[in-house]
């Protein structure tokens, strides 16, 4: 008969592939996140060089420098979106992995306290064979005999 922490076995190793999926994809996340963060950040550096006033241009190079200062700060703007969307999916994807993490340890006790109680009834049964044997065990040698 298997042991009811044997049973339980192939659930926790379901739940421990869970937990390692959920961790890659929070690892995942987080470098989607940085990458989106990143690109605004290189975003608002760029838009700051032309924003820049130059000297000696003409009127319309001014005027279309402006025009495509105004494009980029039109691609911030949907950056910044981008980036909270990378924020909210992380933190998503984070409650599962806590969740899945959660299973994990909680199946984890479980089948450590039933060993536990497995093993406490395998040492009372091998005390109690000890004792019954040495109920039943003759005397060595009686010097009275």
């Amino acid at each position: 008969m298997k042991s009811r922490a044997s049973q339980l076995q192939p659930a926790v190793d379901l739940a421990h592939e869970r937990q390692e999926t959920a961790m890659q994809r929070l690892a995942e996340q987080q470098q989607k996140l940085a990458k989106a963060e990143a690109q605004l950040t290189e975003l608002r550096r760029y838009r700051e060089e032309y924003a820049q006033p130059a000297n000696g241009v003409t009127v319309s190079a001014l005027l279309n420098r402006r025009q495509f200062v105004e494009r980029i700060d039109q691609v911030i703007g949907q950056q910044i979106n981008e980036v909270a969307r990378q924020q909210r999916m992380l933190e998503q994807v984070r409650g599962q992995w806590r969740d899945a993490h959660a299973r994990e340890q909680a199946l984890g006790s479980v089948i450590d306290r039933y060993r536990d109680q497995e093993r406490k009834i395998e040492e009372r049964r091998e005390q109690a064979e000890i004792d019954e044997r040495m109920q039943h065990r003759r005397p060595a040698w009686d010097p009275r005999r």
